[in-house]
């Protein structure tokens, strides 16, 4: 039987359930969902599960903060163990998300073949993502340090591993930014929008970022793909460092893959509000102000500021 067959089997049970006129619904959606995006899905195999995403970096922050976010009884004698389990099943099930991944964005129907070249690339991509662990790990802890020492309000690293929507961003992001690298865009968008979703801190998984990073408060924050930002560098709620505009092609569409971010140098400090946009350059140990709009680029060591504000006081009505 046929796949419209199936359907309209299927379909003719739930008749006379309700007023709905169910089955006309459902040959409906299938007519909207056209042939190629579900059809093909359904062809490659299952796509990446969000759930499935959200739990695997979970494993990976524990693998990474074992004392933070693994078990609460753990030893100098367990600890090794524990983080060697838990990134054993976390990578086994980051695997299978990264076969997901390539079965659907594949050119071709999944047959048999193609699986077992589609498990082999799968496996290779997550050797390359684990061998990249310690660095990462690395550069997550020179980023709460950076978040202790430029927060005066911080009173430990637990504190700020635990409650700062900064830190949780950042470390989604470095681990999406990794999978990015490895062109597994998807599972990397998939992860740092569900930082986006819990933080409200907007980040790209293809920004560059350099060491100790630190973002305070966070909220509203949006760092666009193509960003380069440097080493050192602080931001504060709302900024955002954006595209300045969307060229168009001949057929009126949006040009891909230009770079259309700005680029942030070493020890740069962006006050709340502050937008930045297009591809210019903010010059190393350079201030930008709050709710200043910056379209230009910005030489090193500067200041950048909203023009002061004047203001007249009359006495006993005196000049109205």
């Amino acid at each position: 039987m046929s796949a419209r067959g199936e359907a309209e089997l299927v379909a003719s049970s739930w008749e006379g359930d309700g007023d709905w006129d169910l089955a006309r619904v459902v040959h409906a959606l299938r007519d909207a969902r056209g042939t190629r995006s579900d059809g093909a899905s359904l062809r490659r195999g299952p796509l990446p599960s969000r759930d499935a995403l959200d739990a695997i970096v979970r494993g990976l922050r524990s693998a990474l903060f074992p004392t933070h976010f693994g078990s609460s009884d753990l030893t100098d004698t367990s600890v090794d163990y524990f983080v060697g389990h838990t990134l054993d099943a976390t990578l086994r099930s980051l695997q299978q998300q990264t076969l997901r991944t390539l079965a659907y964005e594949s050119e071709e129907s999944v047959a048999e073949r193609t699986v077992e070249v589609l498990e082999r690339r799968a496996a290779h991509l997550i050797a390359q993502f684990a061998a990249r662990l310690p660095y990462v790990r690395a550069l997550l802890e020179r980023d709460v340090q950076a978040a202790y020492d430029g927060d005066p309000a911080a009173k430990s690293r637990a504190e700020i591993m635990f409650c700062y929507p900064g830190v949780s961003a950042i470390i989604h992001h470095r681990l999406a930014h990794e999978l990015y690298e490895l062109g597994l865009t998807l599972l990397a968008r998939v992860i740092s929008e569900s930082a986006h979703s819990s933080t409200g801190i907007d980040i790209h998984p293809g920004a560059t970022i350099g060491e100790r990073f630190f973002i305070d408060h966070g909220t509203g924050v949006v760092i666009g793909e193509t960003a380069v930002i440097g080493d050192r560098v602080r931001l504060y709620q709302g900024v955002t460092l954006g595209a300045k505009r969307f060229p168009l092609d001949g057929q009126g569409a949006v040009v891909k893959g230009l770079l259309r971010h700005p680029i942030i140098e070493d020890d740069v400090v962006i006050y709340a509000g502050a937008t930045i946009l297009g591809r210019v350059t903010i010059g190393r140990g350079s201030t930008i102000g709050g709710n200043v709009w910056v379209t230009r680029s910005v030489p090193p060591y500067s200041q950048v500021s909203q023009a002061q504000a004047q203001s007249e006081c009359f006495d006993g009505g005196a000049g109205i």
